[in-house]
């Protein structure tokens, strides 16, 4: 039930769905004010022309009876009621009498008949429980009840009226369903291609037709996926370009540095600025690389997860805790996944210590998640260090950003977490980044692709 609740909201916060509901509104609103139009303004030509009738019917019948010979009035009265559906009886001081409806219609056909029948003209719609509509007439002295069928003198419009109105709105509502599609479906499809490009994917360029200020917006959009294509090519081109330029001298330096008699210290020192420049080049060349969802596969995320924290528990400064699901699988680059998590252990072995001397603790725990839109496999990093201040959290990443302890440390460049959520994004993934309730910092990664194999029975 929460859940459908959950997707109802979901639903009525999209544009599509405000749209349809807002011509909805108007075509209801519409359809009632024309109704109420209607019913006001036929109220007067319906009530004259039923009051019409009623006195035709009246006046014919006394005159009919009033000059017809006494011995065939018998047959006269049998013949109004078989063939005309008029009945008349003597009207009585004892008769039990039900008065009729008083709608508005009724109001005015009363106040017309009376003018031509006289003021003492009377209106039933049962007489002794005889249902029908009954109006009273005077020949002479006497009183009579004249007795309509009810149907013959409708003064309400009915049901058809009510079912025209229904299944005209009915088309109109259809009408309201395509017209909301037409208005928001080139904005539903440059709201897909967006958020495919946030992701890190290429999305099909979108369609240059139909209204100016549509053909107008997704020309733009096509010409700035193609202007960010053009980026994205030519900084790898020059990030590449930089690589073979700078690793070309950094490695006579290394080849000099091996020749040179110097002391064991300093041959050591400037051996390890070299490694640190060659790792901040491959980590630009990382985060610039590009990478198309064509070369995916399966990943056995399990066994992988297994096999990488086996070779961390052989880490000297690392003391390793783990819970990992067997038998998940994502969709992806396993090099990719490799590069994910060794990031994420060099960016606790850098920052994820509260003593220097100290080993780093770190927990990693994966497992699949099967609860309704969100089902998935749920990676879940984390160290026992310090963590973060919460202003940083948001910024951390972001390219060449780092927080304020890692500014006092002369290694890294600022793209570890970067990378990290680059290579998320690229697998259709999300990260989600706190400082943990006793210590530390952890780093939540969901990807709604991944999914469990079944073990077969052997």
């Amino acid at each position: 039930m929460r859940n459908f609740f959950q997707r109802l909201a979901w639903y009525n916060s999209g544009l599509f769905w405000r749209t349809f509901l807002l011509l909805a509104a108007l075509i209801v609103a519409s359809m009632s004010a024309w109704f109420i139009s209607i019913k006001l303004l036929e109220r007067k030509p319906r009530a004259q022309q039923l009051s019409g009738q009623i006195i035709s019917v009246v006046t014919i019948t006394s005159a009919a009876l009033t000059h017809s010979a006494s011995d065939k009035r018998r047959e006269l009265l049998i013949d109004l009621a078989r063939n005309e559906g008029i009945r008349i009886y003597l009207l009585e001081e004892n008769d039990q009498i039900e008065p009729a409806d008083e709608n508005p219609i009724f109001v005015e056909i009363r106040k017309l008949v009376q003018q031509k029948l006289g003021s003492q003209t009377r209106f039933a719609k049962s007489v002794n429980g005889e249902i029908g509509f009954w109006v009273s007439f005077k020949i002479d002295e006497d009183q009579y009840w004249l007795q309509l069928e009810q149907d013959r003198l409708q003064t309400e419009s009915g049901w058809q009226f009510l079912g025209w109105a229904t299944i005209s709105m009915v088309f109109a509502l259809i009408a309201a369903i395509f017209i909301s599609r037409r208005i928001n479906q080139p904005l539903s499809n440059l709201s897909a291609a967006a958020r495919l490009l946030a992701q890190g994917k290429q999305p099909n360029p979108l369609s240059e037709s139909g209204a100016r200020e549509i053909r107008e917006t997704n020309t733009s959009f096509n010409q700035m996926m193609q202007d960010l294509a053009r980026i994205e090519s030519d900084r790898t081109v020059i990030l590449a370009g930089i690589s073979h330029d700078l690793r070309t001298p950094l490695t006579r330096l290394q080849l000099e540095l091996e020749m040179a008699a110097l002391d064991p210290e300093t041959r050591n020192a400037m051996y390890a600025d070299l490694q640190q420049m060659d790792s901040i080049i491959q980590q630009f060349l990382d985060y610039a690389k590009p990478l198309h969802e064509s070369t995916f596969n399966g990943i056995p995320i399990s066994e992988l997860l297994e096999r990488i924290c086996e070779e961390l528990r052989n880490h000297p400064e690392i003391e390793l805790s783990s819970e990992i699901e067997p038998d998940l699988y994502l969709t992806g680059l396993e090099i990719e996944f490799q590069r994910l998590v060794n990031n994420l252990v060099q960016n606790a072995l850098r920052y994820g210590r509260r003593d220097f001397n100290e080993k780093v603790v770190i927990e990693i725990s994966c497992m699949a998640q099967n609860s309704g839109p969100l089902s998935g496999i749920v990676l879940i990093f984390r160290d026992h260090g310090p963590g973060v201040p919460e202003h940083d959290i948001p910024r951390l990443l972001r390219p060449f950003t780092r927080g304020e302890v890692a500014r006092s440390q002369a290694n890294g460049s600022g793209l570890g977490l970067a990378i990290v959520d680059r290579i998320i994004k690229r697998h259709g993934g999300h990260l989600k980044m706190r400082n943990h309730e006793q210590g530390g910092l952890e780093i939540r990664i969901e990807f709604q692709h991944g999914k469990k194999m079944p073990r077969l029975a052997i």
